[in-house]
C-alpha cells in the first residue's frame, strides 16, 4: 500500500498508508485534530539519506584521504590465552 503525506493548516505533518482505491483527500491531524490535506511529496528516488549511501561515500573518500589508525583495536586489549597443560609453560612467550 502506498504511503501518503498529509499536512494541516498549523503545519503538522503526518503520513498514512491507504489502498490506492481508498485514499482520502483529507484526514484528521493526530496532533491538533484539524483537517489535514493530502500533499504530493517529492519522489524518493535517491539513497542519499541512507546508511548505504554513507558507506559508499566513506569508501570513496578513503581512497584519497585514508583515516589514520593508532592501533588495531583502540580501547580493547586482546585476551591472553590461558592453558592448563603444563607442557605449554615451556613454550616461548610472544
Amino acid at each position: 500500500m502506498p504511503l501518503y503525506d498529509f499536512r494541516c493548516s498549523a503545519g503538522h505533518g503526518t503520513e498514512a498508508s491507504f489502498a490506492m482505491a481508498d485514499r482520502p483527500d483529507h484526514v484528521a491531524c493526530p496532533v491538533c485534530g484539524e483537517t489535514s490535506r493530502r500533499r504530493i511529496p517529492s519522489p524518493r528516488l535517491s539513497i542519499a539519506g541512507s546508511s548505504a549511501f554513507g558507506l559508499l561515500e566513506s569508501t570513496q573518500r578513503s581512497a584519497h584521504e585514508p583515516e589514520v589508525v593508532a592501533s588495531t583495536n583502540p580501547g580493547k586489549r586482546s585476551p591472553t590465552p590461558t592453558t592448563s597443560n603444563p607442557l605449554h609453560r615451556k613454550l616461548p612467550r610472544p
